[in-house]
C-alpha cells in the first residue's frame, strides 16, 4: 500500500504533468487560439458551476472583490491565448521555453503588489533568463513572433499568479476560479463579437477530434487541476510545490519530441538557452524557499 505522503507527492507530479501536456492539446487542436481559449474557459465555467453546486460552496462576493476576479480573468484569458498563439507561430519547445521566463516578470510584479523592496540576486537572475532568451532568439529568428507572444504569456502569467497569490488570502480557490472562468468567458465573448465576425453555426461546428480534446482540456487541465493543486498545496510543503511546477517545461518538451519529433527537434543553441532559462527558474525557487523557512525559524 502507499502512504499518503507518496500519493500526495504521486498526485503533484501528475498535475505537473497535465500542465506540460495542455501544449500537446494546444498543438492537436486545430482551431486557432481565440475561439479555442474560448471553448476552454466556456466548458471549464460549466464544469465549476456544477461542482460548487453539487459541493454546496458559498460563492458570494463583495463587490470590490467580484471586479479584481473580473479584472484576473481577462488576464488568464489573455494568457492563454497568447501561449496557444506562441504555439501555433512557432512551436512547443519554444513556447514552453519562453513561458520559463515568468520568473523573471514576476521578481519585478511582487515587490510592486506586495509593496516590498527587489531582492538582489533576483536582478542577477533576471539578467540570466534575457541571456538565454537571447541565445534562442538568435538560433530562431524565423519564429520571432511566437518568441514573442511567449513571452507575453509569461508575462500575464506570472501577473496572474502574483493576484491570485494575494486573493487567495482571504477567498477559496474554487471562489477564485469560478468568477475568473466566467469573466473570461464574457471578455472573449464581446472580443469575437465585435472584432472576430460574431458567433455563428459554423462557429460552433467542431471535428469530433476537436471537441474531445477541448473537453480534455477544460476538465482536466483546468477545471480539476485547479481545484486538485488546491489540495495538494494542504498536505506538500509550498517549497516542493514551486520545485516541482517548475518541471512543466520539461514535461511538455519530452512530451512534444515524442508526439511531433520532427516540428520540435530545435538546434544546440535552442537547448543551450533553455537550460539557462530552466535552471535560473529552478535556483530562483529554492533560494525563495530557503529565506522563506528561515523566516518561519526566526
Amino acid at each position: 500500500m502507499l502512504n499518503d505522503k507518496f500519493k500526495n507527492h504521486l498526485h503533484l507530479h501528475f498535475l505537473v504533468f497535465i500542465a506540460g501536456f495542455t501544449a500537446i492539446l494546444g498543438k492537436l487542436i486545430t482551431i486557432e487560439a481565440v475561439s479555442l481559449v474560448w471553448y476552454r474557459m466556456f466548458i471549464a465555467s460549466i464544469l465549476m458551476f456544477v461542482y460548487v453546486k453539487v459541493a454546496k460552496i458559498d460563492v458570494r462576493v463583495s463587490r470590490k472583490s467580484l471586479i479584481k476576479f473580473l479584472i484576473a480573468g481577462i488576464i488568464i484569458a489573455l494568457h492563454w491565448i497568447t501561449f496557444f498563439g506562441s504555439i501555433d507561430e512557432s512551436n512547443i519547445s519554444i513556447t514552453l521555453a519562453m513561458f520559463s521566463t515568468g520568473a523573471f516578470f514576476a521578481s519585478f510584479i511582487e515587490p510592486i503588489i506586495y509593496k516590498r523592496k527587489v531582492i538582489w540576486y533576483e536582478i542577477l537572475f533576471g539578467i540570466m533568463v534575457i541571456v538565454g532568451v537571447y541565445i534562442i532568439t538568435l538560433s530562431e529568428m524565423k519564429h520571432m513572433k511566437g518568441i514573442l507572444l511567449g513571452i507575453s504569456s509569461a508575462f500575464f502569467s506570472s501577473l496572474f499568479a502574483v493576484m491570485n497569490g494575494k486573493f487567495q488570502e482571504e477567498h477559496s480557490a474554487t471562489k477564485i476560479s469560478f468568477y475568473e472562468f466566467v469573466s473570461g468567458v464574457i471578455f472573449i465573448s464581446i472580443f469575437i463579437q465585435l472584432f472576430g465576425g460574431g458567433f455563428s453555426m459554423e462557429y460552433f461546428s467542431l471535428s469530433g477530434s476537436d471537441f474531445g480534446y477541448l473537453f480534455i482540456l477544460a476538465s482536466i487541465c483546468t477545471a480539476y487541476a485547479f481545484i486538485a493543486s488546491v489540495y495538494v498545496m494542504k498536505h506538500i510543503s509550498p517549497y516542493t510545490v514551486v520545485l516541482t511546477y517548475n518541471l512543466e517545461p520539461v514535461y511538455g518538451v519530452l512530451l512534444a519530441l515524442i508526439y511531433f519529433p520532427e516540428s520540435e527537434r530545435m538546434s544546440p543553441a535552442f537547448y543551450y538557452g533553455a537550460t539557462i532559462i530552466l535552471g535560473t527558474v529552478i535556483l530562483n525557487g529554492i533560494l525563495k524557499n530557503i529565506k522563506t523557512l528561515k523566516r518561519k525559524e526566526t
